[in-house]
């Protein structure tokens, strides 16, 4: 007899219970939320068991449905491995691989990456834009096979990393911002006084990271680098940029590095799990390491 319980569903269970709602695991599913209802409501009725409690204001696991879904991600994760280990052992090259990066990082970096892998494989490649403790975490959970990010203090002890290149940091905001009328050091205590620009941490299930942000001082979290970079020109708040794009901007005139502020130099690295490597990962391995500095000016 063929169980009504299916990838499908177990997918679904699994996005709900990280997202926390029946809304927001359609949204990362780009489904309708009637459509995860349907489909839970009839995975009820086929195995004659309640997987909510449906009593409160919000749908909750009962017992037997968190059993379901956690027995349900070893399945899941069994299945992943599964795939990736046919795929290497039939092909030698990787069907699918993705490569994460902190936002910071410009994705025209990559291209030249990808360009050059199409001549050599048919390997699918996925360009992932992550941010702070959200790399690490993608890297760890197996949504991304290759990790280019800056330098954290401790490293995870099961990957290996390789530095590939610099860059720096600099403190900027609008020309027309009030920060650039005062004067003396520009320590944590004087960045209190004014609103920071900051990206959201895209972590699922990590504790978020925060860069250069002090607890007392106010702030506006957008989501990506270029809500960033547009909030900054408009004089919303303060905020690091790297210092080659800052320095096209303060050539346009649109921003200003902080007086009394120095670059904050930062090494980028490549990282990898020590206990997968393909064909296809390991050619990206090899490629970043030899053209990282050569292509990319980060």
């Amino acid at each position: 007899m063929q169980s009504p319980i299916t990838l499908e569903a177990l997918h679904i269970l699994d996005a709900i219970e990280r997202r926390g709602s029946f809304a927001a695991a359609a949204n990362e599913l780009d489904r309708a939320p009637s459509s995860l209802s349907y489909q839970i409501q009839k995975l009820e009725q086929d195995l004659d068991i309640m997987i909510f409690d449906r009593s409160g204001h919000k749908a909750n696991f009962t017992e037997a449905g968190r059993l379901i879904l956690e027995r349900g991600r070893d399945i899941l994760a069994a299945t992943e491995k599964l795939v990736n280990d046919a795929s290497v052992l039939a092909n030698g090259w990787e069907l699918d691989i993705t490569l994460a990066f902190d936002g910071i990082i410009p994705v025209k970096n990559f291209f030249g990456l990808v360009a050059e892998l199409g001549n050599v494989s048919s390997t699918r490649i996925k360009l992932q834009e992550e941010i702070l403790a959200g790399c690490w975490e993608s890297l760890n959970n197996g949504r991304a096979d290759l990790l280019v990010a800056p330098r954290i203090d401790t490293l995870p002890q099961d990957v290996k990393a390789e530095t590939i290149g610099t860059m720096e940091m600099i403190w900027v905001a609008a020309v027309d911002h009030y920060v650039h009328k005062r004067v003396g050091e520009f320590d944590e205590q004087a960045r209190e006084k004014y609103r920071i620009v900051a990206i959201a941490d895209t972590a699922r299930e990590q504790p978020a990271l925060t860069v250069n942000i002090t607890q007392r001082q106010p702030r506006l979290t957008v989501t990506n680098f270029s809500a960033k970079v547009d909030a900054l020109k408009l004089g919303l708040g303060i905020g690091t940029l790297p210092k080659e794009l800052a320095q096209e901007l303060i050539e346009e005139g649109v921003i200003k590095q902080i007086e009394g502020t120095k670059p904050q130099p930062i090494d980028i690295i490549l990282v990898w799990k020590r206990n997968k490597i393909g064909e296809a990962k390991s050619w990206c391995i090899q490629y970043l390491m030899k053209h990282w500095k050569k292509q990319s000016k980060v």
